[in-house]
């Protein structure tokens, strides 16, 4: 249990709402958190995950509802941060009164959150919260699970503004890429890279999808996941789990840019800034990561969802890509911090 002051945790950012559910009957148990409603309701997925502890899941849940309100400001959506974090026990496992009960939990808040699949959440599990509760994003009937194509469109354009600033073309053709994960997002990123006739090299630890991969994509070249990042490319795109830098890992890159799908890339904001020094383009995950929530959210659109004004919304994640390394070069700071004062700008309406 948890047994000190939730607002002296490192992550915790001001939060408006921090909510513990739990029910006996299924043994559902976790967090629902939202980080800022200023800009609307707040939208974020669910995660199904072991946790070492409920601090564990709370810190991780606080930080990533953070993220998703500075996502959602960058994005240009009308939505706040928020997010849910399920607690797996093995001994209870989800099943479908399980995920009714969790559906009941979010109508307790009547609309102030909104959410739908991450880690160790399906789009079956979301076609069951649907049915209970009228807050679900990412529906099977409506659009499904977001992730594949729309986050992957988002980072192929964030890298495209990046290339444009490092190398003066967009183009991705004879450019070296590595992507680590190759999941739902980081295949079909790998399929946009390859089909525009990047040379790409790969790390994936489930080798039904490094098969996929190899006969998808004849040409790619697949190392080991722990040795990915040392690859000497042009861009490093990490689209696995985060945490992915720190002093040590950042010494290991021999990459021009980074860019990827993975949420909390950074394992400390001293690492953008080590990042910056070491004259490596970094595009902030929340930035080049946020076609997913631009893509689900669109569902609650008044006048329905279009996905010519979401692929219009995805291309615009590179005019603001370019926009913080054009405000990083002229204020000489990290890439990692102008983004944040981007959004802050945005969320509490301030000038940078």
């Amino acid at each position: 249990m948890l047994n000190k002051n939730i607002e002296k945790l490192p992550e915790f950012d001001g939060h408006e709402l921090v909510s513990f559910f739990y029910d006996e009957k299924t043994g559902l148990r976790g967090f629902i958190v939202i980080h800022n409603t200023n800009l609307g309701p707040a939208a974020g997925g669910t995660r199904y995950r072991n946790y070492k502890s409920e601090e564990d899941a709370l810190r991780d849940v606080l930080n990533v509802s953070r993220a998703m309100t500075y996502k959602c400001a960058l994005a240009g959506l009308p939505y706040g941060g928020g997010k849910g974090a399920i607690i797996k026990d093995d001994k209870k496992p989800k099943n479908k009164l399980y995920l009714e009960t969790y559906a009941k939990k979010i109508n307790l808040l009547n609309g102030s959150f909104f959410t739908g699949e991450d880690v160790g959440i399906s789009v079956e599990d979301v076609k069951i919260l649907a049915q209970k509760s009228k807050f679900i994003l990412g529906k099977p009937d409506s659009l499904g699970d977001p992730s594949p194509w729309a986050t992957a469109l988002g980072v192929f354009y964030a890298i495209k503004a990046a290339l444009k600033e490092v190398f003066g073309s967009e183009e991705i053709k004879g450019r070296t890429f590595a992507i680590k994960g190759l999941g739902k997002v980081g295949f079909d990123l790998c399929r946009l890279l390859y089909e525009e006739g990047g040379d790409i090299t790969a790390a994936e630890i489930n080798l039904d999808a490094v098969k996929l991969a190899q006969k998808k994509f004849p040409k790619i070249k697949i190392v080991r996941p722990e040795n990915i990042h040392k690859e000497k490319v042009d861009v490093y795109s990490p689209c696995a789990m985060g945490n992915e830098f720190n002093a040590k890992t950042i010494k290991e890159l021999r990459c021009q840019i980074v860019c990827g799908s993975a949420n909390d890339q950074l394992v400390s904001m001293r690492d953008g800034e080590t990042l910056y020094k070491k004259n490596i383009l970094y595009i902030p995950d929340y930035l080049a990561n946020a076609g997913g929530v631009i893509n689900a959210v669109s569902e609650l659109d008044k006048s329905g969802y279009s996905r010519e004004k979401v692929l219009e919304k995805l291309k615009n994640i590179q005019n603001t890509a370019a926009r913080v390394i054009e405000l990083s070069k002229k204020k000489k700071k990290p890439t990692s911090l102008i983004a944040d004062e981007l959004a802050e700008s945005i969320i509490y309406d301030k000038k940078i």
